[in-house]
This record gives C-alpha cells, structure tokens and sequence, in this order.
C-alpha cells in the first residue's frame, strides 16, 4: 500500500489490539496460586482430608491426591496442586 492510503489503514493496529485483549483474557481466567502460605495450606488440606479427595499413606509420610492419583510429601505442594487441579477441572466442564 502506498500514497496516502497508508496512513488510514488500521488493519494492523486491529490486530495488535484484538492480540492485547485476547491476552489479557487469557491472563484473568488464570488462577493464581503463588499466594498459598503454609496455614492456608493447611486448612485447605484439611478440608480435603474431610472430604475424602485426599488419603495419608502414614507409613510413607505422603498424601495422596484421590481425583488425580498424584502423590505429595508436601502440603503446600498439594494444595497448589489442587488449586491448579481444581482451575483445570472447572475450565474443562466449563464451571466458572
């Protein structure tokens, strides 16, 4: 494209835009799970162990995550999990 034309083509900010905001979507349906301290993952463990989606093996110090079958000896490392777990699961299903 050349001569004047050039100047009122936006084709190619439309498409940076339009990149932006899909990115931005992107961003937001993220689940964040960098903020799981050491007593919130307790508790959320312990939910968890109430409702039967995690079983201690005593005798090998870990707990098993029920749904997926993975195995921790970390409790925040399982609650991470299943926070990253439980984001996948509903954008699968498509539950918000």
């Amino acid at each position: 494209m050349t001569g004047p034309d050039i100047l009122d083509d936006t084709t190619d900010d439309h498409e940076r835009l339009e990149a932006e905001l899909v990115a931005q979507d992107r961003d937001a349906a993220q689940v964040s799970t960098a903020d799981i301290d050491e007593r919130s993952a307790r508790r959320l463990v312990n939910d968890l162990l109430e409702d039967d989606m995690v079983r201690p093996i005593p005798d090998q110090r870990i707990l098993v995550h029920e749904p997926s079958g993975e195995a921790f000896d970390s409790i925040t490392q399982l609650a991470v999990f299943h926070r990253g777990w439980r984001a996948a699961t509903d954008v699968d299903t498509g539950d918000d």
